[in-house]
């Protein structure tokens, strides 16, 4: 607890550009739970780099990053909004916490097998104790809740188990983490796969719409998007392209998908893709807008990343001390 309020902790990586996904599922809601939440947001770099990154590049789309951040909405005053790299504590904490975790644990994590398939030439120990490094992340700032989807609930399960390990041993050290399930938004599909999840790095750059995709090209993108051949605009699992269609429009216009069946009853696809396509062009514009103008303040976002590291190194620092005393570490004299 800060000031009264409950801690909640979320990051996204800077690879990769966010998709409609990752804002209806995640950042939409984020600047929702701001007023009941103190709030913990991070640009988790240094799970980033599990990948070979450019070095310009990543710290381009780090600073891109937290940019969006505040375009889409987060109150930088209200909500801590930094660099995970800034904050030292991330990283000591994880190498404690490696010590309290089970390589059974970590051989059971289905997204160290499922990026190690798919960057066979670069497994290393970074992306296999990936999940101690997310732990240490959560359990710094003493999060009572982080917003999950289904594929991080098997990250969230092992810090709740570390975390007990270790208060089992020392004490009430950690707060325990419990998950906050968004709903709007939160499972929203490819356009060219519903049945994968829509994705910033799926190959296939028709399936993902992107938050600084211009309108022509979101509109191109759902008219191309993968439907079936009924023709009737109806939400139900028989049709997961238009379910996944309409559930886009439904967050974007605040509607149900019983409205959105009668809005388009008796209209066909090449009336409702559009439609949804525009629904969503007038979400993201004031954010792309709002970010091209956060972009030439220099200064503004400069100031901003300086003042929420110092508050982040703060929060961070009174657990670390607290964990290393815990384990018998030497004090250190001041």
């Amino acid at each position: 607890m800060i000031d009264g309020k409950k801690v909640l902790f979320s990051g996204m990586q800077s690879t990769g550009s966010l998709t409609l996904g990752n804002y209806l599922g995640a950042l939409k809601n984020w600047v929702t739970l701001s007023d009941e939440y103190e709030c913990f947001y991070s640009v988790v770099d240094m799970h980033s780099i599990t990948i070979r990154q450019e070095p310009s590049e990543l710290r381009k789309r780090a600073r891109n990053l937290l940019t969006l951040y505040i375009a889409a909405g987060l109150d930088p005053k209200k909500n801590c909004i930094y660099y995970q790299s800034h904050v030292s504590g991330h990283a000591e904490l994880a190498w404690i916490l490696n010590c309290f975790t089970y390589i059974g644990e970590l051989n059971r994590m289905t997204q160290f097998k499922d990026k190690a398939a798919k960057h066979a030439d670069n497994i290393n120990a970074g992306l296999y104790t990936y999940p101690v490094l997310m732990a240490a992340d959560i359990l710094l700032y003493q999060a009572d809740v982080v917003p999950v989807g289904k594929d991080q609930l098997q990250h969230l399960e092992i810090t709740r188990d570390i975390a007990q390990r270790f208060n089992a041993i020392y004490g009430e050290v950690f707060t325990i983490p419990e998950p906050y399930m968004g709903k709007a938004g939160a499972n929203i599909r490819s356009l060219q796969n519903p049945d994968k999840k829509m994705s910033k790095s799926d190959e296939n750059a028709n399936a993902s719409i992107y938050l600084m995709d211009d309108p022509d090209t979101i509109i191109r993108k759902f008219k191309r998007a993968v439907t079936d051949s009924e023709a009737s605009v109806r939400y139900r699992e028989e049709q997961p392209g238009i379910k996944n269609l309409i559930e886009i429009y439904c967050a974007c216009t605040g509607k149900t998908p019983e409205e959105t069946e009668k809005e388009f009853d008796g209209r066909g696809y090449s009336e409702f893709k559009p439609a949804v396509g525009e629904a969503v062009v007038s979400v993201l514009k004031p954010v792309q807008d709002r970010f091209y103008e956060l972009s030439k303040d220099k200064a503004y976002i400069d100031g901003i990343i300086k003042e929420n590291a110092e508050k982040a190194n703060y929060y961070a620092t009174k657990t670390l001390r607290k964990v290393q005393k815990k384990i018998g570490f030497p004090e250190r004299i001041r």
